[in-house]
C-alpha cells in the first residue's frame, strides 16, 4: 500500500515519498492537534491541509498510544535491515515520534495492543498472550493470557477491561487477572474514552458504540475501505479509524468520515 504524501519538511505530496503497508495506531497530539498514524514503516504526522511525513525511522511501530503532550508509548520492530533486539518491548517517544528508547522487556516483548488509563499502561503481549500491566512503563504485573486482538479499559473502573477475541467481547472485572468467555458483538478493535461511549470496530468496518459497558451495542456508521487495522477514538465524538485502504477521521460520533491519509490497498502484515 502507498500514500500520496511526503517525507520532506515542507510536506509536499509526492507519489513515491512515503510507502505505508499496514497502520497499526492512530492518536491526536495534545501539543498541536496533528493526527499521527503509527505504520508498519514508522510514524507518519498528518498535517490538517492533508499533507504528511514521516517524523521519525522506518521501524515497525506495533502497539501505540498517545499519553500526553509530544509523548507517545509504543512497541514492534527495528528497522528492516539494521541491528536491534527483533521485539523492542515497551517504547517511549518524548519528541512526537522522531526518536524512541526502550523503557523495558526488551527482547522479549511485542506489544499489538497497548492502552494507557489511571496512569497505567496495559499491554497485550502477542509473543505469550498476556495481559501485562504496569504503573511505572518499567516493571510489569503478568495477568490474564488470551487470544485476544485489542482491549480496552474502562476511563471509570481500573478493573474493567475488554478483550475482543474470535467469539466476541471477552470481560475482565478483576483487572486484567482473568476474562470471561467472548460472547455477542464480535469486534476487532475497541476504544473506550469516555464511559458511556465505548466504541468498537467490526471485521466488515461497521463501527459501534455501547453505552452499558459493552452489553449492548449500537452500530453508528461505517467506516470507507474494507477491512479494519486501528481505532483511536479521541472523545465520545471525535473518532479515528484505519482501514485497508485509508485513515478517516470523524467529528460526529462515527455518522460521517473523512479521508486523513489515503492508503493503496495492497498485502496487509
Amino acid at each position: 500500500m502507498t500514500a500520496c504524501s511526503s517525507n520532506s519538511d515542507t510536506g509536499k505530496a509526492t507519489d513515491d515519498d512515503l510507502t505505508v503497508s499496514h497502520v497499526h495506531g492512530l492518536g491526536i497530539d495534545p501539543a498541536d492537534g496533528r493526527l499521527y498514524v503509527a505504520t508498519h514503516e514508522g510514524v507518519i504526522a498528518v498535517s490538517e491541509n492533508g499533507t504528511a511525513k514521516r517524523v521519525g525511522d522506518k521501524a515497525d511501530y506495533m502497539g501505540f498510544t498517545v499519553i500526553g503532550a509530544r509523548t507517545f508509548l509504543g512497541s514492534g520492530h527495528p528497522t528492516e535491515g539494521t541491528d536491534g533486539d527483533a521485539n523492542r518491548g515497551l517504547i517511549e517517544s518524548t519528541d512526537s515520534g522522531k526518536t524512541w528508547k526502550t523503557l523495558s522487556l526488551r527482547g522479549t516483548t511485542d506489544f499489538h495492543a497497548l492502552k494507557y488509563a489511571h496512569d497505567t499502561v496495559y499491554g497485550h503481549d502477542s509473543t505469550s498472550g498476556v495481559l501485562r500491566v504496569s504503573t511505572n512503563h518499567t516493571t510489569w504485573d503478568t495477568r490474564a493470557q488470551l487470544a485476544a486482538l485489542d482491549i480496552a479499559v474502562s476511563p471509570k473502573d481500573p478493573d474493567l477491561l475488554l478483550a475482543t477475541t474470535e467469539a466476541g467481547v471477552a470481560k475482565s472485572t478483576d483487572g486484567g487477572q482473568k476474562f470471561g468467555d467472548g460472547s455477542g458483538q464480535v469486534l476487532a478493535f475497541l476504544s473506550w474514552p469516555k464511559e458511556d461511549a465505548l466504541y468498537g470496530f467490526d471485521l466488515a468496518g461497521g463501527l459501534h458504540r455501547s453505552t452499558d459497558n459493552g452489553a449492548t451495542w449500537k452500530k453508528t456508521g461505517t467506516v470507507p475501505g474494507g477491512q479494519p487495522q486501528a481505532l483511536t477514538a479521541v472523545d465520545a465524538n471525535h473518532i479515528l479509524a484505519a482501514t485497508q485502504n485509508g485513515v478517516y477521521e470523524s467529528r460526529d460520533g462515527g455518522k460521517t468520515f473523512t479521508e486523513r491519509l489515503p492508503i493503496s490497498a495492497g498485502e496487509s502484515h
